[in-house]
């Protein structure tokens, strides 16, 4: 068994209890409607506000006879290298753009690249393909209101639907010039090294998964919308930065998926931080280890915007 007493320090500790306290280790328990509402409690409680000169506006995507809500940020020092096209995490169940607010706040803040984040439909209202046909939707819609390179990034949850996008649209007259993923599930399966090593790991655990599948619907063998790790085919994929906590069963997912394109001749990094946890993003002001992790997510998108590749 993992001794995670030994691997991760006080702060991050803290942030665990602290997030504890507002969604238990034992959430996914509970009714759908009491999940979303302790997490979106949660999400208040942890959120910093607004850094100076950031502007949000909300937005609603017309697509097939429905609306899809979204929002966006803009940093009154504007950079118009690239749009940022962001999708939140939540396991498709909860979550939102409450939830992951101030995270796109703060990314607009550090790179100056105007953010959109889609408020994609949840399981088990919407069953999948739902999330990624309006995350879909969303770049169609970016892709056609904006001239600017298109970057897309998203965490857990909105890491496989970045991933998901990018591969339906690789071959788009204005496919994505970048993706960042943040501890992303990409359907790499219940057998993968990080899986069988953190099954009982802090914030999400084996359990956790298999209920978030289970509850996002039946799932065809080689869904690519659904696991982007099932695609045969890796090649013209955009440049990749893959961002994962060592204490997670999803890490992996990310490890594989950077072989996977690297391998088709693309250009992917996968980082594992140490001692993190899934869900770190929420302790980027007040974990030094989490701060770290987030300059470089940042410090990443900000390079893709103005098409440069700092690693090997």
């Amino acid at each position: 068994m993992t001794d995670y007493k030994s691997i991760i320090d006080a702060e991050t500790w803290a942030f665990i209890d602290r997030t504890n306290s507002y969604y238990p280790p034992d959430a996914v328990d509970y009714s759908i409607e009491r999940q979303r509402e302790v997490y979106n409690t949660m999400c208040r409680e942890f959120h910093h506000g607004y850094p100076e000169g950031i502007s949000a506006e909300n937005k609603l995507i017309h697509a097939k006879g429905r609306d899809i809500p979204a929002r966006r940020y803009r940093a009154s020092r504007y950079d118009a290298h690239a749009v940022v096209l962001y999708f939140h995490g939540g396991g498709f169940v909860v979550g939102g753009l409450e939830s992951h607010d101030d995270v796109c706040a703060d990314i607009c803040a550090r790179t100056h690249y105007e953010v959109i984040s889609v408020d994609y439909r949840l399981a088990p209202e919407f069953k999948h393909p739902a999330a990624f046909e309006d995350a879909l939707a969303g770049f169609e819609w970016v892709a056609g209101g904006y001239d600017l390179p298109i970057i897309l990034a998203g965490d857990s949850a909105g890491g496989n639907l970045a991933a998901a996008v990018a591969h339906a649209t690789r071959n788009h007259k204005q496919a994505a010039i970048g993706q960042v993923l943040i501890y992303p599930g990409l359907g790499g399966g219940f057998k993968t090294a990080s899986f069988v090593k953190h099954a009982e790991a802090p914030m999400l655990t084996a359990r956790d998964i298999e209920f978030y599948q289970h509850i996002r619907g039946e799932v065809a063998p080689g869904d690519v919308t659904a696991a982007p790790l099932q695609d045969t085919d890796f090649s013209h994929l955009p440049p990749t930065i893959v961002i994962t906590a060592e204490c997670d069963p999803l890490s992996s997912d990310g490890e594989i998926y950077g072989k996977k394109i690297r391998a088709a001749g693309g250009k992917a990094w996968w980082h594992e931080e140490a001692g993190l946890v899934h869900g770190y993003l929420r302790a980027r002001h007040t974990v030094a280890r989490a701060r770290e992790s987030f300059t470089r997510i940042v410090e990443a998108i900000k390079a893709l915007g103005h098409g440069e590749w700092h690693h090997p």
